[in-house]
């Protein structure tokens, strides 16, 4: 700034000069002087000025000039710094021209390797070995740019390959169809984006190629413009014809793209519409379910009988609910029945354990040795549970444990929850306590008396005692085997309860039989016991024996006599 203000006040300067030195010649002029030297002179300063004012101008001239190339080569800078920092196309094809001029290299290496040859391969063998060396050198760089060797501009903008299209043939498929199209979206975008981006790189080389021009223009004798003008030109030409295959490509993927957006979409409609029919002919189904369930339970007063008619319910609503789903979304039945029994073998092999439940379910339901609220015992490894029916499903049976003889004598443990599987039924023995019209159970107590007690009294007070508190069950149970006869061979039907007497060795086993509540044996059980053991305490002549040890300090000692026998003498050991 400083500088431009010092040439302007010299310019100032020499003009003031001039102009005073043509003020003063005419006064050196001797008045004699004519009027023809004097208008030389003014003549001469005339010319003199007009020199200065050329001057002037060219420097101004010269000025604008320099600030004009000035003001383009900053532009261009900025373009380069864009080109070179913000723009990736511009990497690219250096390295694409990176690529040429190494192979152009290596043509000329090539030439001159010949040409030694031709002249004498021993005399210029060093040469020639260099020369390969170079050689292995750039071909190694090739090798590593072999990428840029075609236009960049045509080859790595590149739309996503369309994979094969999937096909909506049911409503889980909506979601990955949904999805299918989301990425479409995404690729067409993304294809978009990097034309873009092209045709900015584009703008930016034509403005670059502008500016360069206008350089030529104020110094057209510019050999390195001359380059960059060339080099600008071909980058130019190249990215304008990749351009536009581009974005020919464009539109064939745009009109790609639309036309599997539409046919997605058309068969996600058809395929809701269809769920939707599908869902409403579910949800009818399902209130003719509740309403069927409803009469029954008006109407049935049985618990096992609603039970398994709320089964029935249950099962066959779940049968018609998968043959809709399979008759509906399945194009072609008879391949999925093929399939299915290619891979039966197998599968029955991998999963046997499942399907003996499934047919011991088969047996049971279709049988009925075993219905919901029975009292069943199962045998497992010696380990023996005994409980009531909960549930009998497609895989198991469930039992809760109560309190029983077998769980006062084994277990010690009740309340159990115990899942059985129904494969059992083939395998393990399964007792039904209450199967068909049966409810009730023989139950027996025993105890023993010593020898010399009166065992018919006894066996006489424990059979009464049987009779008089299961005479309720001896009737019921009469009745209920009247019934089973037309299902059933029945030899033995005598109900009444029943007194044995054995001999053992520590005196006369009595064990009375006797029927009682298949649920309730324990109590029944515990109330006979007691009073029969009231009784006996009445009766003088009878004594239970127990365990228990005798001490003689005589070596000699009468044998113990029996009701009704003589007393014998004395034994001597």
């Amino acid at each position: 700034m400083c500088c431009g203000r010092l040439k302007k006040a010299k310019r100032v300067a020499v003009r003031a000069l001039f102009l005073l030195i043509a003020l003063l010649v005419p006064l050196t002029v001797p008045a004699q002087s004519n009027e023809t030297a004097a208008a030389a002179k003014m003549a001469e300063a005339k010319e003199r000025l007009k020199e200065i004012e050329a001057l002037r101008a060219k420097e101004e001239a010269a000025r604008e000039k320099e600030a004009k190339v000035a003001r383009i080569e900053t532009a261009l800078k900025q373009i380069d710094r864009q080109l070179n920092d913000e723009s990736v196309w511009q990497k690219i094809y250096a390295n694409h021209l990176s690529y040429l001029q190494i192979a152009e290299q290596m043509r000329q290496i090539d030439r001159k390797i010949r040409r030694y040859k031709r002249l004498g391969a021993r005399k210029y063998r060093s040469k020639i070995e260099t020369l390969q060396a170079k050689k292995m050198q750039l071909e190694e760089r090739l090798t590593l740019l072999k990428d840029y060797a075609q236009n960049p501009f045509k080859t790595l903008i590149k739309p996503k390959e369309i994979e094969k299209v999937p096909s909506v043939t049911n409503p889980v498929a909506v979601i990955g169809a949904f999805s299918y199209i989301k990425q479409l979206g995404e690729q067409l975008s993304r294809f978009e984006h990097e034309i873009t981006n092209l045709e900015n790189f584009i703008g930016m080389l034509e403005s670059k190629l502008s500016l360069l021009r206008e350089l030529k223009q104020i110094d057209p004798k510019a050999k390195e413009v001359d380059r960059q003008i060339a080099r600008t030109l071909r980058e130019l030409e190249e990215a304008e014809e990749g351009l536009s295959l581009h974005k020919t490509a464009l539109v064939v993927y745009k009109k790609r793209v639309d036309e599997i957006k539409l046919r997605l979409s058309g068969e996600i409609k058809e395929q809701m519409k269809k769920a939707g029919t599908i869902g409403i002919s579910i949800l009818v189904l399902l209130l003719v379910v509740l309403l069927v369930k409803w009469l029954v339970k008006r109407t049935v007063t049985d618990n096992e009988r609603f039970y398994m008619a709320n089964k029935i319910i249950n099962f066959t609503f779940i049968l018609i609910v998968t043959m809709i789903l399979l008759f509906a979304y399945i194009e072609n039945v008879t391949y999925l029945v093929t399939v299915l029994g290619f891979a039966s073998a197998g599968i029955a092999i991998a999963m046997k354990d499942w399907f003996m439940s499934m047919m011991g379910w088969f047996v049971i339901m279709m049988g009925g040795s075993i219905h919901v609220g029975d009292r069943i015992r199962v045998d497992k490894d010696g380990k023996l549970y005994v409980g009531d029916v909960l549930d009998i499903s497609l895989l198991r049976i469930t039992i809760l444990e109560d309190i029983t003889l077998t769980t006062y004598k084994h277990n010690r443990r009740a309340g159990r929850i115990i899942f059985i599987p129904n494969n059992y039924i083939f395998t393990d023995m399964i007792a039904n306590y209450t199967h068909a019209t049966l409810k009730t159970v023989w139950d027996g107590i025993d105890f023993t008396i010593t020898f010399d007690s009166n065992h018919k009294k006894a066996s006489h007070i424990a059979k009464e005692t049987a009779k008089k508190y299961a005479k309720g069950y001896t009737d019921i149970t009469r009745k209920q085997l009247n019934k089973l006869r037309a299902r059933y061979s029945l030899k033995n039907t005598n109900v009444e309860p029943r007194v044995f007497s054995f001999i053992e060795d520590n005196g006369i086993r009595i064990s009375v039989w006797y029927l009682t509540n298949a649920y309730a044996t324990l109590t029944l059980r515990s109330t006979i016991s007691t009073e029969i053991l009231d009784l006996i305490k009445e009766e003088e002549d009878i004594r239970i024996a127990y365990p228990s040890q005798h001490i003689y300090l005589d070596r000699a000692k009468y044998k113990p006599s029996l009701p009704n026998e003589p007393e014998e003498g004395p034994i001597h050991l």
